[in-house]
C-alpha cells in the first residue's frame, strides 16, 4: 500500500485504532498505536540493510564480542548510505511477524528486543510489554500488526518530512482525544505556532540564508510539539537550514513519543533526554540559539528545593527564588542561562530568543523583595524581557486559566532597547464549535497573523502598548505613625499589674499617690515620674534596678549615655526589670489619638550621614531642607543639652511607632518617593515619616524595589454606567408587564 499523502496515511493509521475499541478506551489508543507507528517505520526505514547488519551480527557474535552496538549502529544505513545510528538485529520483520499468528506475542517482543540501546530504551518507556499482553488477552495483537504490516512506511514511499508531518498529527489527535490530561504535556497548535511566529518572524533574514544552522531547545518538551513546529517554520522558509533540536521532559511516555519523532524525522544530531529540568542539566556546556517551552502552571518543587539549596547559585541567577509552590520560573530561568553570548557584529557570539508560556502568577505574584519579584526585576533590569502576549481564556485543554507567552532575548533590537511591549490578544479568539475537555476557544490564522504583525510594528494602540522597562518597576516604603498613649491608673489595671507582679503592690501605691488616677496624655513625662518614684523608694521596698531607664524611653539629653549604660549593666543583672516594665506600660496605657507621641530614643550629631545613599537614582525636589528631610524620616530636632546649636549639630528625637497604623505605599521607580510622599500622604496624615530602616538589598536605598506587570490595569477601558432615566424607563416597563400578566391571571 503506498500513500502519497500525508494526511491520507495519517488518517488510514487513525482507523486502525478502531480494533482497540473494547479492551482500550479512546484516550488510551496512543499507547499502542504511536509505538506500533514508530516501530514500522523503523521496520521499513532498516530494510535496505537489513541482511548486512545481520550476517555482521552472526560474525560478531560467534567472535564473542559483546558490546557490538556501534559496529551495527554504524553498518546500518540508509538509501543514501548514511548511518541511521540504531539498528535492528533480529531475523523478524513486520511481514514475518503477520506470517505467524499463533506466536505473534512472543514474536513481537523478540523482535523489540533485537533493536539496539537506544531504541530499547525508548520502548522501555512506552511500557509497550504491558500493551503486548493485554493485546494478546483480547485477541487483538495480530490484527492490529497485520495492518500495520500492510502500510508501506518506506522512505521511498515516506520521506522523513512527510513521516515527520504523519506522526505530529497522529500525536495530536491522540492529545485531543485524551483531553481530559492533554494539557500536561500538549500545547495547542495554534498557540505554538504563534509562539514560533513571535520567537523567529524577528529573524527571518538571517534564517533563510543558505547553509545557516539552528540549534532550538524545548526543556518541557512533551510530546515534543514545539519543536516540531519550530522546524516545520525554518523549513517552510528555508529548505537548506540545518535544525539541530535538543528537549528535555520527565514523563516517561511523553519522552519516548518526543524521542521517536525525533528518530523518525532522522534528526541524528540532536537530543530528547529523560529527566527533572530543575535539577538535571543534560546539556551543561551547550547554549542554543532559540528555546521555547509549556512548563507546567502551578507546579509546586519541594523536592528539588533540597538539591536547589545546596547550589551557589540557580543557573547563574544568586536572587531569591519564588515561593515552593510555583516553580514556573525557574524553567525560565534554566533557559536564559542556555543563551548564546551577545556581541553585536560577532558571527561567534548571536545571541538567543526564548518564548514561553505561562499562567497569570509569574506577571505579579509576590510583592517587592519576594522571590518572584526579584526574578521580574533581575529579567527587566537587564533589558531582557521584549515582550508580553495575554492569550484568551480557555484556550487549553486542561484550564480555562488565562495565560500569557513571554518573548525574552539578550539581544534586543535597537529599537526596543529599554523597552517591553504588552499585546492584549484576550478577545481575538474564534469559539470552538465542540469543546475539547476545557478548550472552547482557539485562534484562527487572521488572529495568529494580526498579533505577529501588532509585535513587529512595536505601536502604541488599542491592544498593543509600549512602555519603558523602568514603568513595571516601584519601590515599596513604609509608612509609620507614632504611637501615642494615655496613662492612667484604673482599678482593672491594678487588678491586672498585680496579679502578675504581687511583689510590685507597694511600689504601685507610691506611683498612685504620685500620680493620682486621673489620666495623663503624656507617656514620656508619666514615665519620667514613674522612673523618680522607683528611684525614691526606701531600700525595704521592692522595685526594679534603681535609676534604671525603661524599654524604648529617654530621660534628659544630658543623662542619656550613662543612663543607658546603667540600665544596660542593671538588666543584665536583673532580666526581670525589662519584663515588670515592659509588663506596666502594658496594664496602665491606652492608645489615644489625642495623646502626645511616645518618644523612643534620642540621637547626638547626625544620624543621616551619607543621607544621598538613601535616594538612589532620584533626584529630591531642590525646595527640601535639610529639616524637612529628616522629619519625613521621623527625625525630629531639639536644642543640644548645652544649648548652643540644634539639628544637625544638636540633639534628633524618634518616636515609637504605632504597629496598628503602619502602613506602605507603592512609589514608581520613575518619581521621588520624597515628592510622591509630600503629595500622597502627609497632606492627609500630618504625623506619618517614612520607615529609612526598610531598605533595598541590592541597591540600599529606603524601600524595597519591586516588579509587576498588571495586564488589566494597563488595558482597562473604563465604561461609565448608563444614565438613571434608561434604567428607571426599563424598570417602568418591567412592571407594567408584570401588572398586565397578573390581570391575566385575575380576570
Amino acid at each position: 500500500m503506498t500513500i502519497t499523502s500525508f494526511q491520507q496515511l495519517a488518517n488510514f493509521i487513525w482507523s486502525v485504532a478502531d480494533l482497540l475499541r473494547g479492551p482500550y478506551r479512546p484516550p488510551q489508543y496512543e499507547r499502542v498505536m504511536l509505538p506500533l507507528t514508530v516501530l514500522r517505520r523503523f521496520d521499513a526505514v532498516l530494510a535496505p540493510s537489513k541482511e548486512a547488519v545481520l550476517k555482521r551480527h552472526i560474525e560478531l557474535s560467534a567472535k564473542g564480542i559483546a558490546n557490538i552496538d556501534a559496529i551495527l549502529n554504524n553498518l546500518a544505513k540508509d538509501e543514501d548510505g548514511k548511518p541511521l545510528g540504531f539498528h535492528n538485529h533480529s531475523q523478524l520483520d513486520f511481514q514475518k511477524l503477520k506470517g505467524d499468528p499463533d506466536n505473534i506475542g512472543r514474536h513481537l517482543a523478540d523482535y523489540i528486543a533485537g533493536f539496539s540501546e537506544n531504541i530499547r530504551k525508548i520502548f522501555e518507556r512506552f511500557e509497550f510489554e504491558k500493551e503486548i499482553e493485554k493485546l494478546e488477552e483480547s485477541n487483538r495483537l495480530y490484527q492490529v500488526v497485520a495492518q500495520f504490516a500492510e502500510i508501506d512506511l518506506h522512505p521511498r514511499a515516506v520521506d522523513n518530512i512527510t513521516m515527520g508531518l504523519v506522526f505530529e498529527d497522529l500525536i495530536r489527535r491522540f492529545n485531543e482525544a485524551a483531553n481530559e490530561t492533554a494539557g500536561d504535556h500538549f500545547t495547542p497548535r495554534e498557540v505554538i505556532q504563534l509562539m514560533v511566529n513571535l520567537l523567529l518572524e524577528p529573524d527571518t533574514q538571517v534564517l533563510t540564508q543558505a547553509g545557516v544552522i539552528v540549534t532550538i531547545c524545548d526543556p518541557a518538551c512533551g510530546t515534543g510539539g514545539m519543536l516540531a513546529e519550530a522546524q516545520n517554520w525554518i523549513r517552510a522558509h528555508n529548505e537548506q537550514a540545518t535544525v539541530k533540536v535538543f528537549g528535555q521532559d520527565y514523563n516517561p511516555r511523553s519522552y519516548a513519543v518526543a524521542a521517536s519523532d525525533l528518530l523518525i524525522k532522522g534528526h541524528k544530531d540532536g537530543q530528547v533526554v529523560l529527566g527533572n529540568t530543575l535539577t538535571d542539566d543534560p546539556f551543561p556546556d551547550q547554549r542554543f540559539d532559540y528555546l521555547l517551552a509549556n512548563p507546567p502552571f502551578g507546579v509546586d518543587w519541594k523536592a528539588e528545593k533540597k538539591i536547589i539549596d545546596r547550589w551557589p547559585n540557580f543557573r547563574g541567577y544568586s536572587g531569591k527564588l519564588p515561593r515552593i509552590n510555583d516553580g514556573a520560573l525557574l524553567f525560565l530561568l534554566y533557559m536564559m542561562s542556555k543563551f548564546q553570548d551577545y556581541a553585536p557584529g560577532n558571527r561567534e557570539k548571536t545571541g538567543s530568543r526564548t518564548a514561553i508560556v505561562f499562567n497569570g502568577s509569574p506577571l505579579f505574584t509576590g510583592g517587592a523583595g519576594s522571590g518572584e519579584s526579584e526574578i521580574r526585576r533581575w529579567i527587566i533590569e537587564r533589558d531582557q524581557l521584549e515582550a508580553i502576549v495575554a492569550l484568551p481564556e480557555q484556550m487549553f485543554y486542561n484550564t480555562g486559566i488565562g495565560t500569557f507567552i513571554w518573548v525574552v532575548t539578550n539581544r534586543k533590537a535597537d529599537h526596543r532597547k529599554g523597552k517591553i511591549q504588552l499585546i492584549d490578544a484576550r478577545s481575538r479568539y474564534t469559539p470552538m464549535k465542540r469543546s475539547l475537555g476545557d478548550k472552547r476557544r482557539y485562534l484562527d490564522l487572521a488572529a495568529l497573523d494580526a498579533i505577529t504583525r501588532e509585535h513587529g510594528a512595536l505601536e502604541n494602540g488599542q491592544t498593543s502598548r509600549v512602555f519603558d522597562n523602568t514603568d513595571f518597576g516601584y519601590r515599596r516604603i513604609t509608612v509609620l505613625r507614632p504611637l501615642r498613649l494615655r496613662f492612667q491608673i484604673t482599678e482593672e489595671a491594678r487588678e491586672r499589674f498585680l496579679n502578675t507582679c504581687p511583689e510590685l503592690f507597694d511600689a504601685l501605691q507610691a506611683v498612685q499617690d504620685e500620680l493620682g488616677s486621673e489620666p495623663l496624655l503624656d507617656w514620656n513625662q508619666a514615665w519620667d515620674a514613674v522612673q523618680q518614684v522607683f528611684k525614691d523608694l526606701h531600700d525595704d521596698i521592692e522595685g526594679w534596678a534603681k535609676g534604671a531607664k525603661g524599654t524604648a524611653q529617654t530621660k534628659s539629653p544630658g543623662a542619656i549615655l550613662d543612663s543607658r549604660r546603667l540600665a544596660r549593666a542593671r538588666a543584665r543583672a536583673n532580666p526581670m526589670d525589662g519584663v515588670r516594665k515592659k509588663i506596666f506600660r502594658d496594664c496602665f496605657t491606652t492608645v489615644d489619638p489625642e495623646a502626645a507621641p511616645v518618644i523612643a530614643r534620642q540621637h547626638r550629631g547626625d544620624p543621616l550621614v551619607g543621607a544621598g545613599a538613601l535616594f538612589p537614582n532620584q533626584t529630591l525636589p531642590q525646595s527640601l531642607t535639610t529639616r524637612d528631610l529628616y522629619s519625613l524620616l521621623g527625625l525630629g530636632t531639639l536644642p543640644s543639652p548645652t544649648g548652643r546649636g540644634a539639628g544637625a549639630k544638636g540633639w534628633h528625637i524618634e518616636y515609637e511607632p504605632d504597629p496598628a497604623l503602619k502602613d506602605a505605599e507603592n512609589i514608581p521607580l520613575k518619581e521621588d518617593i520624597v515628592s510622591y510622599f509630600l503629595r500622597e500622604v502627609r497632606p492627609y496624615v500630618a504625623d506619618a515619616w517614612i520607615d529609612r530602616e526598610t531598605l533595598d538589598e541590592q541597591d540600599g536605598g529606603i524601600g524595597k524595589v519591586g516588579y509587576e506587570i498588571n495586564f488589566n490595569r494597563v488595558f482597562f477601558q473604563y465604561q461609565p454606567p448608563r444614565p438613571l432615566h434608561e434604567i428607571d424607563a426599563e424598570l417602568a416597563g418591567v412592571e407594567q408587564r408584570i401588572l398586565k400578566l397578573l390581570r391575566e391571571v385575575t380576570e
